[in-house]
């Protein structure tokens, strides 16, 4: 019987793996890479890709670093959650310096 691994999670978990994702999608718009590329430099399909920035529990962990490493070569995964690279920062600052109507 296949099991959904959302449904098998505690809330946290699941909550953590979503966060990841976001940290994953923001990093990928913070250096300017469409999800397809970044899917292809990793040797996934864009579908996993979606998946892995939206946060599905039932990806292979080797491809999170993968599609961490296609986007960011050489960052870890501690940088990626300390939101150390500075394409992160420039993007937070863009964010903060847009006009308020």
């Amino acid at each position: 019987m296949k099991v959904s691994q959302s449904a098998a999670l505690p809330s946290h978990l699941a909550n953590e793996c979503q966060h990841l994702g976001q940290l994953l999608a923001r990093l990928r718009l913070a250096r300017g890479i469409k999800q397809a590329d970044a899917a292809l430099r990793a040797g996934l399909s864009r579908n996993t890709a979606y998946r892995l920035e939206h946060g599905d529990p039932g990806l292979a962990f080797g491809q999170v670093l993968r599609y961490l490493d296609a986007i960011a070569p050489g960052c870890t995964l501690a940088d990626l959650l300390a939101e150390t690279d500075p394409a992160l920062a420039a993007l937070k600052q863009r964010e903060q310096a847009r006009r308020v109507r």
